[in-house]
């Protein structure tokens, strides 16, 4: 990979928390790091336009109003992250002079974004499930800042848990995602809201259920959200789907790829 850095372009905008900041502007400092696959041969057509990518981070400086600077920071890395297909970007905004009462040179902000590896677990079993995942699968899709790789096959499967309801249906999706996992959390549960997804009994029947399998190798367990899926070892709902599109992705705890968890589980 290489590194392509832009260092302290000089843009002028209108961001701040004060009002005289919203109206009046100042300059911004802006500089990135990009992280991008070396090109085959000398063609401008294999590589990162640098050119185009400062033009681009001007424009969104010039043309935007945020009263954070992290948000702005945050803003440039994801729009150049697709508008530019890049990997991983570094950003750090300077804020010369900014209006604190005392003397300083700048204040700066720096905010990493990269695309993600994600598998979705996907169940419906209320309604036309069939046409309920499939249309939420659009309905992802359809952000910017998911891209979706491929979709397993949808099976029937028996409930889990609470056992008084219909069978559902069931597959996985590979996806490549900007947001950071709770933002994609977030993302999931507006999905699931706008196909009327009620929670009220645990593993209950529902319209659509979108659960984060895994996601990169991160090992996280909080209140909100585990990754990877607390349960996944144990659900062939989860395992065969994986199977069919990542067999020999490894479980970043039991370092097992998906095909032994499926011949060891207890299902």
């Amino acid at each position: 990979m290489n590194k392509i850095y832009i260092k302290k372009l000089e843009c002028f905008g209108k961001h701040g928390v004060l009002k005289e900041e919203n109206i009046l502007g100042q300059k911004f400092l802006v500089s990135c790091v990009i992280s991008a696959p070396s090109p085959k041969n000398d063609s401008v057509d294999e590589c990162v336009n640098y050119a185009l990518v400062a033009q681009k981070i001007n424009d969104i400086v010039s043309n935007k109003v945020f009263k954070l600077i992290e948000t702005l920071a945050d803003n440039i890395a994801k729009e150049i992250s697709v508008d530019f297909n890049i990997k991983k970007v570094t950003i750090t905004v300077e804020k010369p002079w900014a209006p604190i009462g005392l003397p300083l040179k700048s204040v700066a902000v720096k905010k990493k974004r990269q695309w993600h590896d994600a598998y979705i677990g996907l169940g419906s079993n209320i309604g036309d499930s069939n046409k309920t995942i499939n249309e939420a699968l659009k309905v992802l899709e359809s952000d910017k800042y998911i891209r979706l790789i491929k979709c397993s096959s949808l099976i029937t499967t028996k409930p889990y848990g609470y056992t008084d309801q219909p069978d559902f249906l069931n597959g996985v999706a590979h996806i490549s995602t900007i947001y950071e996992p709770y933002e994609l959390l977030e993302k999931l549960n507006e999905t699931e809201a706008f196909f009327k997804r009620k929670r009220e009994i645990k593993w209950g029947p529902r319209t659509l259920d979108l659960d984060i399998v895994m996601y990169d190798d991160l090992i996280m367990s909080e209140e909100k959200l585990t990754i990877p899926h607390y349960d996944m070892q144990n659900r062939a709902f989860v395992l065969d789907p994986m199977c069919e599109i990542a067999p020999f992705l490894i479980h970043p705890v039991y370092k097992k790829t998906m095909l032994q968890l499926k011949k060891e589980a207890i299902i």
